[in-house]
């Protein structure tokens, strides 16, 4: 058996000739930055992509849920999740906010709605919640809870690009919701991100906000920093544009395979899809149950030693770093299911070019590691 590597993910990388003519063309215009022809075409191209009002690109995902906490003029504590990349919380801390952590669903892995309300407090402003593996929130209940005590309501939907709920786009929902497009994403701009805004007056607070608070040549109407993307980010979005389906369709062939060769390993559960009516297959994440033969960890060296580098996303909860652990919301006896969630989830390598060869590499070896 081969041991070439096999990552949790890789990037999907066009044919460089294909690239080549949107570098002339920037080439070209001689404008490399500063909302050129290659951003307002890909605002433009994803907003009727993804059925969404308003687009506004960033340079990576972490600035733009930085720019849209400070936007929304939240004060105080804000609810979210301990089960999330640790960017989701650094955003809020580096905004001067405290985190308040809360429980998640023990199916979906996202926010527990009953969970929040137990948090709420005359200092809470928001609830920001993460669309965990592309799993879409209970919205609904969330968006309930947020009108009953004045709370804005904030997606990070990092992992729901081209994600379907049950009334469309689930970046529809929410005050404002906050997309990356990191090299490991469904759709890249190499690094990028993106606000979804309702309407075109929060764009354009949300553009001055990512341009220094700029007005025009000679007025700065608010306080700002530099989040925008440049040319060659957007060239390479648009381009990914034109075969995002085609991506997301082989990353679900990859998944099925999955789901049809650890149905029948004890122990080996797969996380669903839940209340997605159009799946990216973002993350092929897994629960490894006491049933199995060896922990979550011992799975995890054990597929190392085969050369497969799965990931054990997330862990550590995000509630116990060190900078996090001593807020009265990180308490383990408050997150039991987070923390359940923390010591079973395993991803899984998927990517559109996964081969079948590789594939069947790593289910034999979960096959070898259950006897």
């Amino acid at each position: 058996m081969t041991n070439t590597p096999i990552f949790v993910t890789r990037p999907s990388l066009p044919p460089l000739e294909e690239f080549l003519p949107y570098l002339e063309q920037i080439w070209d215009s001689g404008i490399v930055t500063n909302g050129g022809k290659m951003h307002q075409d890909l605002e433009s191209a994803l907003a009727n992509h993804l059925r969404v009002p308003q687009v506004s690109l960033f340079g990576n995902g972490t600035i733009a849920l930085m720019a849209a906490l400070k936007v929304l003029g939240l004060t105080g504590e804000v609810i979210t999740t301990p089960f999330s990349f640790v960017a989701t919380t650094h955003a809020l801390k580096w905004n001067g906010l405290e985190p308040v952590f809360a429980d998640i669903d023990p199916v979906t892995l996202n926010l527990d709605p009953a969970k929040i309300e137990e948090r709420i407090t005359p200092r809470t402003s928001a609830i920001l919640a993460v669309h965990c593996y592309g799993n879409p929130c209970d919205v609904d209940a969330i968006e309930a809870i947020a009108a009953r005590h004045g709370l804005k309501v904030i997606y990070d939907a990092a992992h729901a690009f081209g994600v379907d709920c049950h009334c469309g786009s689930v970046l529809n929902h929410g005050d404002l919701s906050i997309l990356s497009f990191h090299a490991t994403k469904v759709f890249s701009t190499l690094e990028g991100g993106a606000i979804i805004a309702p309407n075109i007056k929060m764009k354009e607070c949300i553009d001055r906000s990512k341009n220094f608070g700029i007005v025009s040549e000679t007025e700065v109407e608010s306080i700002g920093i530099n989040g925008k993307m440049n040319e060659v980010q957007a060239a390479f979005g648009l381009l990914q544009l034109l075969r995002v389906d085609e991506s997301i369709a082989a990353r679900a062939r990859v998944a099925a395979r999955y789901d049809a060769a650890l149905a029948g390993i004890s122990g080996i559960d797969p996380v669903p899809s839940s209340g997605q009516l159009r799946a990216n297959h973002a993350y092929y994440p897994v629960r490894v149950k006491p049933s199995f033969a060896m922990g979550r960890d011992g799975l995890y060296e054990a597929l190392r030693k085969y050369g497969i580098f799965s990931r054990r996303y997330f862990f550590p909860l995000i509630s116990s770093l060190p900078m996090y652990r001593d807020l009265p919301s990180a308490s383990p006896s408050n997150l039991l299911t987070a923390c359940a969630a923390a010591e079973e989830v395993l991803c899984l390598p998927i990517y559109p070019d996964l081969s079948e060869v590789d594939q069947d590499r790593i289910i034999n070896a979960i096959g070898e590691a259950s006897l």
